[in-house]
């Protein structure tokens, strides 16, 4: 595995989301259509990620059980229960959190709106992923892959997801089991 696996995973999951949100499934791309979000095109748009890239991880992905392909669609979706479990239970081991300087970014971790309100962290200085076009000073803290702040600019449920995996990541045991806690709400 790799780490924009994890990423992959969880745009397909924001994908799902959004489509029970607005209670409709996009259909898949035509010759009159806009780009099929799912296609490994869609996801190379959204994320930043090469083609070539997005497909080696959906095979990998695939080949560990961590996603599937739909038998209606054919479309690859994330195994929401395994998924859960390897980022509650072993992202942190897998891909730990690497601290660095202080710069500017996009907030993270405890720092962003999805835990900004149930947790609070103990030092002066929030957690960032390095972004020149963002605002917020903090620690920085490398994302699973260079292009996670632009991609969460554009997606707010994966922004949500990916700062939940940060917490994780990075909290003491109380701080992790509240990330982990929400991020099942989320996914399941």
């Amino acid at each position: 595995m790799k780490s924009q696996d994890i990423v992959v995973l969880l745009k397909l999951a924001s994908l799902e989301d959004g489509a029970k949100e607005n209670g409709y499934e996009p259909p898949p791309a035509g010759p009159f259509g806009g780009e099929d979000p799912y296609s490994v095109r869609g996801l190379e748009t959204a994320l930043g990620i090469s083609k070539t890239e997005i497909s080696a991880s959906l095979k990998r992905s695939i080949a560990s059980g961590l996603a599937i392909r739909d038998r209606k669609t054919d479309r690859p979706r994330p195994n929401r229960r395994l998924l859960c479990e390897f980022i509650v239970h072993g992202v942190r081991f897998v891909f730990p959190a690497k601290l660095g300087t202080t710069q500017r970014g996009v907030p993270t971790a405890f720092a962003a709106p999805v835990l900004r309100e149930s947790l609070h962290s103990a030092g002066s200085l929030i957690f960032v992923w390095p972004y020149a076009r963002a605002k917020e000073m903090g620690q920085s803290l490398e994302p699973l892959f260079k292009s996670v702040p632009e991609a969460a600019e554009k997606d707010h449920r994966l922004y949500a997801y990916l700062a939940l995996i940060d917490a994780i990541r990075l909290g003491n045991s109380r701080e992790s089991n509240h990330a982990s806690d929400l991020f099942k709400q989320r996914l399941e």
